[in-house]
């Protein structure tokens, strides 16, 4: 797990090379490089997208050039050759990033509810979660290392930000965060066992989830209670249904507008 270029990065390192779920901001890659490097000198073969947004695409094309793929094409390209690593992403990640130079968009993606690779003798899934925070959020779960890196269905460090225009919802929001809950397995007392890596924060396990899940539905469940009384949404925020939570995750005007806006 990296930290500190955007959003979270998880790197899995094996007998076949490098591994990466999301690649950080732009202007951040070389360090982001130096500290893989520090690791390992395998080669970069495959980036994973966990969704379309600046913190988790913006190093695609200086860490997909430093890499290099095993063969010609990847996989499903339409017989592209990819002269890099491979970048792999749902579809509505490469639709949301048609204005980015070609060397950043995806160079393959998938438009089912899952994608599965086999990389360094490890079966990993890629888990799309519609309508969560956009209608592109993947999870990638891998099963050996038993780590989901959960992208920014789950964060530790802010409410959710559901972007309506992009496909999020609230609902999609919690789903996903169930989704994870239903792959991750708690070692004694709800402690350890399945790691989870978050779209920002801390490492966290399955009882961290949980408790974001549901924190999630509560205010869900008070906002939409004001909302049947007939409250504006001026009224909703100066009733402050998140004050319980706010210390913690900071101003929940966004979050509240995109429940109310649903």
């Amino acid at each position: 797990m990296l930290v500190g270029a955007g959003a979270n990065i998880t790197v899995q390192i094996g007998d076949e090379g490098v591994l990466l779920v999301d690649s950080g901001m732009r202007g951040l890659s070389d360090d982001v490089l130096k500290a893989i490097r520090a690791v390992t000198d395998k080669p970069i073969r495959i980036l994973i997208n966990t969704g379309a947004d600046a913190d988790h695409t913006g190093g695609n094309e200086a860490i997909a050039k430093a890499g290099k793929w095993l063969g010609g094409n990847a996989p499903g390209n339409a017989g592209f050759a990819i002269p890099g690593a491979r970048v792999i992403a749902h579809e509505q990640v490469l639709f949301r990033m048609k204005a980015e130079p070609f060397g950043a968009q995806p160079t393959e993606t998938f438009f089912t509810a899952d994608k599965e690779i086999f990389f360094n003798g490890e079966a990993i899934q890629l888990l799309h979660q519609p309508a969560a925070t956009t209608d592109g959020n993947i999870i990638v779960f891998f099963r050996r290392s038993d780590v989901v890196a959960a992208g920014d269905v789950f964060t530790t460090t802010a409410y959710p930000a559901i972007d309506r225009a992009r496909g999020g919802s609230i609902q999609g929001v919690i789903d996903g965060l169930n989704h994870i809950i239903d792959v991750t397995i708690p070692q004694a007392k709800e402690e350890g066992g399945t790691y989870v890596i978050p779209g920002h924060g801390r490492l966290t396990d399955e009882a961290d989830v949980v408790e974001y899940r549901d924190l999630t539905t509560i205010i869900r469940d008070r906002i939409e209670a004001l909302v049947r009384r007939g409250l504006t949404l001026e009224q909703i925020k100066s009733a402050r249904p998140t004050l319980d939570y706010d210390g913690r995750y900071g101003s929940p005007d966004a979050f509240i507008d995109a429940i109310v806006r649903k």
